[in-house]
């Protein structure tokens, strides 16, 4: 991925964290975005260590100026002009993991899921827009609980739904590649720290972007056997 660019959201934990490591190490230019600006300095920096080109901000994607100022900057960091890659990977959960049913939840938590992880994804595809290269690809984290009606998790489960249908609208309405990667359970602090180590399936996000099939990733949703068959 030498003299391309990639944008990760929620690229200091998890799922985030992991991915813009993996794509640093395969020649990316890495920019990260997230809440906490101490953490966004910590993550540039390690990434730098590892001989990784990279630059952030402290962005909160529930505020599209934050966001606007993000993709501004990731499409100057690189070597050309332009953004290649956008995983928005920024997401909350209020409660622990399973316990948040959806008739005992606060409307502020739903707010909040809802502007963070449904929203957000929304504000990070729709501001990176003018920035994409022709080929440019955008890949959502999702999960099964999108789509699975699993009891306890409420509005989480319905802003991840969101998130999907906010991809499956721009991967209708603009000629970019915009699918979701679901890389299973994962352990990270949405997900109670159970689950897959996020270093063990950030090289899907990395597959997605380079070797997948355009076809196979546009409007849909591709999971761990697409992944693992395709690199067996």
């Amino acid at each position: 991925m030498d003299g391309q660019t990639v944008i990760v959201t929620g690229g200091t934990r998890g799922i985030g964290a992991a991915v813009a490591e993996a794509f640093g190490a395969d020649g990316a230019t890495v920019v990260v975005g997230a809440r906490d600006a101490d953490e966004v300095d910590a993550t540039v920096d390690a990434l730098e260590d590892a001989g990784t080109t990279a630059a952030g901000l402290r962005t909160d994607v529930r505020d599209e100026y934050d966001v606007e100022r993000l993709t501004e900057t990731a499409s100057r960091a690189g070597e050309a002009a332009g953004i290649d890659v956008v995983v928005p990977a920024a997401g909350v959960y209020h409660g622990e993991a399973g316990a948040t049913p959806t008739d005992d939840e606060s409307y502020s938590a739903f707010d909040d899921h809802w502007r963070t992880n449904g929203r957000g994804v929304y504000a990070t595809i729709r501001e990176s827009l003018p920035h994409l290269n022709d080929d440019a690809r955008v890949l959502v984290p999702t999960g099964s609980v999108a789509r699975d009606g699993t009891a306890g998790y409420g509005s989480y489960a319905i802003s991840k739904a969101t998130a999907e249908a906010v991809t499956r609208g721009f991967a209708a309405d603009t000629d970019y590649v915009v699918g979701c990667l679901d890389p299973g359970i994962v352990a990270t602090g949405l997900s109670g720290e159970t689950g897959r180590d996020p270093d063990a399936v950030a090289p899907m996000f990395v597959w997605a972007a380079t070797e997948a099939d355009p076809t196979a990733v546009d409007g849909a949703v591709v999971g761990l056997r697409e992944w693992k068959q395709a690199t067996r």
